[in-house]
């Protein structure tokens, strides 16, 4: 019968310290620091990507699975899109048609701020099918963009404009757009396209320029993305089930 000597208990604390994911008193968690972080991350953002997140996406492509478990765990899916490197998290659905509970909650863009991002997405592709890897904008023009969309009876164009210069505030808050050297010009972030899917833009769009022929006020943005539509670009892995008129966050 061997005896252990107390040089070797010694190692062998050592050894279980080494392994050891805990980070407080108490703690049984079963994550390191780099995949909680990158968790958190991903429960606090709207998105994470390659370019503004690099250390917990870079986490996140190796620790997919664990990360997606402890998501589901909170009755929350994972997308990913490896191709564009960007990853987001929406509510799962249950198979029985019921509600699971939430950590989120909606909130939907205004018209102004859904106007800014159809432009976005537009001035993004156009910008990557002419070969350019990145994409830049103006604020001038994203606020032109939606004074475009001004129904004819209106009048308050202080207001509106200020509500445009708003929106482009917010959606650049939201990291869908990226601070440059100037305040003025902004690059336009990869995760536009994974996020909003092409026929509700669309649909959107008729909707406000139909309003606009008619006088009628247009509808609510919510509305029209409460429906579940596949886009055409890539149906399997397109967020097109998640309400895109809406940004999710925890409570």
């Amino acid at each position: 019968m061997s005896v252990e000597t107390s040089a070797e208990i010694e190692s062998d604390q050592e050894i279980v310290d080494d392994d050891s994911v805990s980070l407080f008193e108490g703690d049984e968690g079963g994550l390191e620091y780099a995949q909680r972080h990158a968790l958190v991350t991903l429960l606090k953002q709207r998105f994470i990507s390659a370019r503004t997140h690099a250390r917990d996406w870079q986490v996140l492509v190796e620790h997919e699975r664990v990360l997606r478990s402890r998501l589901n765990d909170l009755f929350l899916d994972l997308q990913v899109d490896r191709d564009r490197e960007v990853a987001w998290k929406r509510q799962a659905t249950p198979e029985a048609g019921d509600r699971f509970p939430t950590l989120l909650y909606d909130v939907s863009w205004s018209r102004e701020e859904t106007l800014v991002l159809v432009h976005l997405r537009d001035r993004l592709r156009a910008g990557q099918a002419g070969g350019d890897a990145r994409v830049f904008v103006d604020r001038d023009d994203l606020v032109d963009y939606v004074a475009s969309f001004r129904p004819a009876h209106a009048t308050d164009v202080a207001g509106d404009e200020k509500r445009a210069r708003n929106a482009v505030a917010s959606i650049l808050k939201a990291g869908l757009l990226i601070a440059t050297g100037t305040d003025e010009r902004f690059e336009i972030s990869e995760a536009v396209e994974p996020l909003l899917p092409l026929e509700l833009l669309q649909e959107l769009l008729e909707a406000l320029q139909r309003a606009n022929a008619t006088d009628a006020p247009p509808d609510d943005p919510a509305d029209l993305f409460d429906e579940d539509t596949e886009s055409a670009d890539d149906p399997a892995d397109d967020p097109a089930n998640d309400r895109a008129g809406s940004t999710d966050d925890v409570r």
